[in-house]
């Protein structure tokens, strides 16, 4: 299946489309788990945003207001754990979904003026209707790090997250940063500890709300590991004979920490 963005939808009304609707950190879908197909004259659509066409079927993205009653055949989903049993193109056009919809919803007025600000009819963007002022997808670059020291892999814990998940350092480029200074220095600012050999080795969309992961391999250079409890909930060192619980297979953490144990495993 093929995502085809578009900013003008060339259907009628009546048409069924796939409809991404979103509550906060959910999305409406049908039982079973299914993005909802509705004609985008159906009262669930409220002020949605067109986004395409998938696999040749019109996309929508809308705002679910927190009081509305579900019925079935639709339920609040959270979007997360769809990244594991979607298809990856699918889960894209979600997160695509999400970040447009966000991105549109905050820009409905001029930064620069306040003026009401309308969305472009030929490209991606919000145009002051006053000073002209043009306003596009905001995209926030953030590093994620599998650092070595020997056969140990640095481990760490956020506030926010699940019981006993462990993953490895994540953090968001700075202005007047390339992404090895933002990574070696989010990696002090977190541990306190110092890392060399920073290594590029993939990235993934992570559009909740508007960020792309880039994935670093480093190895330790120095210093004692001294943990910022502003960010962090706990931090160490592990070898693959004793991990604690990982992320899912789905995200580009699991996959530095993946090949951590496929090159350290006896």
């Amino acid at each position: 299946m093929k995502f085809i963005p578009a900013i003008l939808p060339e259907h009628t009304k009546s048409t069924p489309a796939l409809l991404f609707l979103f509550c906060e950190d959910q999305l409406v879908l049908t039982e079973p788990r299914a993005v909802p197909q509705l004609s985008s004259d159906n009262a669930l659509f409220k002020e949605g945003v067109y986004l395409g066409t998938y696999d040749e079927q019109p996309a929508y993205t809308a705002r679910l207001q927190k009081d509305t009653e579900l019925t079935s055949p639709y339920k609040l989903t959270k979007i997360r754990p769809l990244h594991s049993e979607f298809p990856p193109e699918l889960y894209a056009l979600i997160g695509y979904a999400s970040q447009i919809l966000t991105w549109s919803e905050n820009h409905q007025f001029c930064s620069k003026c306040g003026a009401k600000a309308e969305p472009s009819l030929t490209e991606r963007m919000m145009v002051c209707t006053r000073c002209g002022f043009m306003n596009y997808p905001r995209i926030s670059p953030s590093m994620i790090v599998a650092i070595t020291r020997g056969r140990e892999l640095l481990m760490a814990r956020g506030h926010h997250f699940p019981e006993g998940l462990y993953s490895v350092v994540a953090g968001f480029l700075e202005p007047g940063e390339n992404m090895e200074q933002c990574v070696a220095r989010e990696v002090m600012e977190e541990t306190g500890l110092e890392i060399c050999n920073i290594r590029y080795h993939s990235s993934q969309p992570w559009p909740f709300p508007h960020s792309i992961m880039i994935g670093f391999t480093a190895d330790y250079a120095g210093g004692e590991l001294r943990i910022d409890h502003h960010e962090l909930a706990d931090a160490g060192w592990y070898t693959p004979e004793k991990m604690p619980t990982i992320p899912p297979e789905s995200t580009i953490a699991r996959k530095l920490i993946e090949e951590y144990l496929q090159k350290h495993a006896r």
